[in-house]
Formats: C-alpha cells, sequence, structure tokens
C-alpha cells in the first residue's frame, strides 16, 4: 500500500508556478500523465518521498521542508522586483533565472546577517548619488565616473576584459554593491540586480562574453541608481510595452553603459576619419575594453549605422559566441570567481573569528562542508600572495 505524505498540495502547485513550470513538464519529467501530477496539486494524492525529493531539489530548487508549509512564504514576485520589466517579459524569464533571482534575494540575507546589517563600505554610492528619470545620461554617466575615480587612460591600461571585469567588481564592492557571478545557461538575459538600501545585489550571467559582463555590470548600476531592480536582456522590443517613467528609466539604464564605458566626449575625437569596419571595431572595443557591440552601438546613437546593420553584426557576434562557448574549469575556482573575493574573505573572516560554525559556513557559500577545504585554499592563496 502506498504510504501518502503529509504535504501541502497548496505548496506543490505554487513552487510550480513560481518556477515558471507548466503542469505538463512536470508530467513528462516523471513520465506521468498530467491527471496524476494534478492529483497531486489538489490533494487527491501525493508524490512519494523520493519523488518530493526531487521536485525540491532538481526541478522546483526549494527546500524540501517549504512543502509542508501551511502556506506560501512572502516572496517579491518577478513584477515587484522589476518593475520596468512588462508583463510579456516577466513570462519570459526561465525557470533557471527565476531561481537565480531567489538565491540572489537569500544572498542579501547572508550579507546583512554577515555584517550586523550595516554595509561594511565606507563610501557608498547608492547612498551618496540619486537620479531621477529627467537627468540625462552624458550627466549621469559623468558624475557617476567622478564619483567611482576612474578615467579613460586609468581604463585603457587594463591589459584585457577580464582584468577590466575584475577591476570594475572591485570598485563597485568597495563601494557597497555587491557583485556575484553565476551561469545563467543562455544568452539572452545578460545579467539583473536586486534594489536594497543597505546590500543591493547585480548578478552576471557568466555564459556571455566577459566584455559583455561588464557593460551589464553598469546597466544594472544605473538600474540601483533609480533605485530599482533590473533585468539586461539582449531583446528592446519590450520597451515599447513601457510607459511614463519606467521606459524613461529602462531607455536611460541601456544608453547608461555604453555613455559611461565609452564617454561621448572621448569617443567622438578618436573616430574622426575612422572607416566602420570589423576592424575599426575591435580596435575600438580593444582601447575601451568593452564589447564591439557597445562601440556598435555609439556609430549607430550617432546614426553612422543603419538599425539594420547593427542588428545583423550583434545577431553574428552572438552566434559566434555561441559557437565558441565557455570550458569547464575546476570547480572550486569557479566557485570562486562566482562568490567573488570579498564575499569569500567576509565569509572565512566570520568562521575564524568563530562567529558562525562550520556547517553555516557551508550554507553561506552554499557547498558541501566536505568542499569548504577547496574553497579555502582559494583565500589562503590569495593572502600569500599579498
Amino acid at each position: 500500500m502506498k504510504t501518502i505524505i503529509p504535504v501541502n498540495p497548496v505548496m506543490l502547485r505554487w513552487a510550480r508556478e513560481t518556477a515558471g513550470l507548466e503542469i505538463e513538464y512536470i508530467a513528462r519529467k516523471f513520465n506521468k500523465d498530467v491527471a496524476e501530477i494534478r492529483s497531486w496539486e489538489l490533494g487527491e494524492d501525493s508524490p512519494t518521498y523520493v519523488q518530493l525529493e526531487q521536485l525540491a531539489y532538481k526541478i522546483y530548487k526549494r527546500p524540501l521542508a517549504i512543502f509542508f508549509f501551511p502556506e506560501p512564504p512572502q516572496e517579491d514576485s518577478p513584477k515587484q522586483s522589476f518593475r520596468t520589466l512588462p508583463e510579456q517579459e516577466i513570462l519570459m524569464l526561465t525557470p533557471r533565472l527565476r531561481f537565480l533571482i531567489r538565491q540572489a534575494r537569500a544572498m542579501q540575507i547572508n550579507l546583512a546577517e554577515l555584517n550586523d546589517n550595516i554595509n561594511p563600505a565606507s563610501r557608498q554610492i547608492l547612498r551618496d548619488l540619486k537620479f531621477k528619470p529627467n537627468i540625462s545620461v552624458v550627466e549621469m554617466a559623468t558624475k557617476v565616473r567622478e564619483y567611482l575615480n576612474i578615467d579613460i587612460t586609468t581604463q585603457s591600461s587594463w591589459k584585457d576584459v577580464n582584468t577590466a571585469f575584475k577591476n570594475w567588481r572591485n570598485i563597485l564592492e568597495e563601494h557597497g554593491v555587491f557583485v556575484f557571478k553565476e551561469a545563467f545557461k543562455d544568452n539572452v538575459f545578460s545579467g539583473f540586480c536586486l534594489y536594497d538600501k543597505q546590500f543591493p545585489v547585480i548578478y552576471v550571467n557568466n555564459s556571455v562574453s566577459d566584455s559583455r559582463q561588464i557593460f551589464t555590470l553598469f546597466h544594472e548600476l544605473a538600474h540601483l541608481l533609480f533605485g530599482t531592480g533590473g533585468v539586461d536582456t539582449r531583446l528592446e522590443d519590450y520597451i515599447k510595452f513601457l510607459q511614463g517613467d519606467d521606459k524613461t528609466i529602462e531607455i536611460l539604464c541601456n544608453r547608461f553603459g555604453g555613455e559611461f564605458l565609452v564617454p561621448d566626449s572621448d569617443f567622438n575625437q578618436r573616430i574622426v576619419g575612422v572607416s566602420i569596419n570589423d576592424e575599426s571595431i575591435q580596435q575600438l572595443a580593444k582601447l575601451y575594453c568593452v564589447s564591439r557591440e557597445v562601440i556598435l552601438r555609439k556609430f549607430l546613437d550617432l546614426n553612422a549605422v543603419t538599425q539594420q546593420y547593427y542588428n545583423t553584426k550583434v545577431e553574428q557576434w552572438v552566434k559566434e559566441a555561441k559557437g565558441r562557448g565557455k570550458a569547464g574549469g575546476d570547480y572550486y575556482l569557479t566557485k570562486g570567481v562566482y562568490l567573488g573575493e570579498h564575499y569569500l574573505e567576509l565569509v572565512f573572516s566570520r568562521y575564524y573569528q568563530k562567529r558562525i560554525s562550520t556547517e553555516q559556513l557551508a550554507d553561506y557559500l552554499g557547498v558541501k562542508v566536505k568542499n569548504i577545504m577547496g574553497i579555502e585554499s582559494l583565500v589562503l592563496d590569495k593572502e600569500a600572495r599579498s
């Protein structure tokens, strides 16, 4: 006789819907009829314990205990987190991205706990700079660059885009914005941010090129400076569905990354007499440590190329990037890159101070206890080099 697991059927349906999954998908995963999955969600039947574990850990990415809750916990919906994203785009968010958004909220809680609810940065850009949608993108970019105190000469001296990303990431984290990386496993969404006065976070998609990741940092920073969460996507059709300040903010955020990284005042001087072709675009991208897409966008904004030319080239570059892909690497190094040096140092410092247990350390790192030593070696190696 089958043992009935006393799960709350309401929680089963809530977990599926917040993951952005159709009931037919769940049925296919278990090789079951839709009617049987629906019976779980209606409370007429229940999954086995093994099936429940699969739902929790592999499909919905939720703690097992949540299925026994009397009612769903309070969570911001994607629409609440990203008010400038229209409903059509909210529905397009992949289950993977929805999971990462929940993960980002958990990281904000981690940061609050580890820092006693106080942002440790002495200079905090979101505290010191505030913008309204009526600002010009040039004025906004100029003020942010002056605040961060990085000029074009310094930016151009960085040897490659990987170095540039690391430097920009460190600069933002030193100014109170926490940056994490993850593999989104698609190239449509390049990143997102969640606004919070104390612990704003930016998540960057490691599945896209390093140069695209740099642009994403500043697209998301712009959202945070307007006091909103946001998503960086290559698809810009959604803007036509927005209205009022939401539309203005999204347009400004899209333009801010390009203007901050490649200021018009500098760019316009460098392109005098330059022919627009693959070689010149590549040279300019290398000079500013940005993507070719950012450079081509600057030419588009100057009406130096057509929208069709821009779309064709970007589509070509995206296909090339997909073809190259990214090779798998060392688990510990990858985890370290995703979490970042600042976060690793913070978590291990609390552990060495005996403020958190080994189990809590593993939880903050998102690893099993047996993997702590491998992550710790990254911190110790950095200390040995410095």
